[in-house]
């Protein structure tokens, strides 16, 4: 099979796994266009920062950023600690990217969290390239945002509505992503140690700084308990 037929068999076999991700992206997309567009700043803010940044979070905080005074030091702390997760991603992709040549440099980049969900969910068939396959997810869903800011910075003066919300569109798919990874395992124990350490980190230091906590806590569960789940064929 030679090169471009790969490429086309892998972006046929990526592209409805990022479907559900198309609907949210665009939705928050074009929300974030339009916050920009109506905080004074025209298109080409929403699309060169979904292009180079590509954080959501991220972004929505550096609309205010951009309107406050000049704090370089603020700024970057901010971001790493909105961005921190990012850390825990990359290091269980290790094993995944590798031996993936140029591909590993963009995966890094765009590692945002529906692609770090689709990409370690997915059964990917034996003939599909996986670099191929993961590296189409994730440039379809990059795609995706900077296609969703861009039309919402455009049409931010246009269109008025109440977007409180809609960020729960991703909430919903990421429960749905969950829920078809619990019923392709046959035994769950990943799962229950994702969700006991978020449940308990939750609990322990609330809902706005919870995160960071779960994801070390999740690390170190894995780390621990790697050789009995993999003997009882639980972790891939």
């Amino acid at each position: 099979m030679n090169q471009q037929n790969r490429k086309r068999r892998a972006f046929k076999a990526a592209f409805p796994h990022t479907i559900p991700i198309l609907a949210g992206f665009l939705f928050l997309g074009m929300t974030y266009g339009i916050y920009m567009n109506v905080s004074g700043f025209s298109f080409v803010y929403p699309m060169v920062m979904s292009l180079v940044i590509y954080g959501g979070s991220l972004e929505f905080v550096a609309v205010s950023m951009l309107l406050g005074r000049f704090a370089p030091m603020q700024t970057l702390v901010v971001a790493l600690m909105l961005q921190a997760r990012h850390l825990f991603y990359g290091i269980s992709m290790l094993d995944r990217f590798k031996d993936m040549g140029w591909k590993k440099f963009y995966l890094i980049f765009g590692l945002c969290d529906e692609t770090f969900s689709v990409n370690c969910s997915a059964n990917i068939p034996e003939d599909i390239d996986k670099g191929w396959f993961m590296f189409f997810v994730t440039l379809l869903n990059q795609a995706y945002w900077v296609a969703g800011a861009t039309i919402g910075g455009l049409l931010g003066s246009l269109i008025t509505f109440n977007t409180e919300g809609l960020e729960f569109v991703m909430t919903a798919m990421f429960v749905v992503i969950f829920l078809e990874q619990w019923k392709k395992e046959t035994r769950h124990d990943t799962a229950c140690i994702g969700l006991a350490a978020s449940v308990a980190c939750l609990c322990l230091f609330g809902a706005d700084s919870f995160l960071i906590p779960t994801m070390a806590c999740i690390i170190a569960g894995l780390t621990l308990f790697k050789k009995p789940i993999e003997k009882a064929g639980g972790l891939a």
